[in-house]
């Protein structure tokens, strides 16, 4: 997508048949310039900062936690001030809560009214996220849910959803595996994916 005000044209020609959503945010945008309430390269720095974040920003906060006591007990304090202490900015002014999974309790988290999610941290969200059948499913029956993800909960754990919304999201901090003594961050953050931190996937203790 161009993101100028004067490249409209060839990027409707890049769309053969542009949906009526695509139509609606170009003319939105073109207002918007035109009223002088944004610029052209305002929303060009913007969609950059938004095309920059990815679940690797997320895997980089679980893995430094992991590995650092204190700023594990920060990161739970106060999710976006210890996101920022990493360069990462909440750029959205969205208040971040992490919550962190325990041999008693799994956290798992979902927007039950749209698609709320930590993007800041973890880029675009995933289509099923998106989805009404997990939106609405993973709240009456988490339990089933996760296990069609092939994560089987033990009966013996509580499993907790938390309810995102416009001003507040959840990030899972997932349970170090075992065998992961001594790896450093790196290794660390490369178990650590986009499922595992939504909750309906466990980190593998393997490289």
């Amino acid at each position: 997508m161009e993101h100028h005000h004067e490249h409209v044209h060839s990027h409707s020609v890049t769309i053969e048949n542009p949906s009526y959503f695509e139509i609606l945010e170009i003319s939105v945008r073109e207002l918007l310039v035109e009223k002088g309430l944004i610029s052209a390269d305002e929303h060009r720095r913007q969609i950059e900062v938004l095309d920059s974040r990815s679940p690797a920003l997320g895997a980089k906060v679980v893995a430094h936690a992991w590995a650092n006591a204190d700023y594990k007990k920060r990161l739970l304090k106060n999710g976006s001030a210890a996101c920022e202490e990493l360069g990462i900015t909440m750029y959205d002014n969205t208040k971040l809560i992490v919550v962190e999974n325990t041999p008693e309790t799994h956290n798992v988290i979902v927007c039950t009214l749209c698609s709320c999610y930590p993007r800041p941290i973890l880029g675009l969200p995933p289509d099923w996220y998106k989805s009404k059948s997990y939106r609405a499913r993973i709240v009456k029956d988490p339990r089933q849910v996760l296990s069609e993800f092939g994560l089987n909960v033990s009966s013996q754990r509580r499993i907790r959803v938390h309810d995102s919304n416009a001003n507040m999201r959840y990030l899972v901090l997932p349970i170090r595996p075992n065998g992961t003594e001594g790896w450093d961050e790196n290794a660390l953050a490369k178990i650590v994916t986009r499922d595992t931190m939504i909750g309906v996937a466990e980190p593998k203790g393997q490289k």
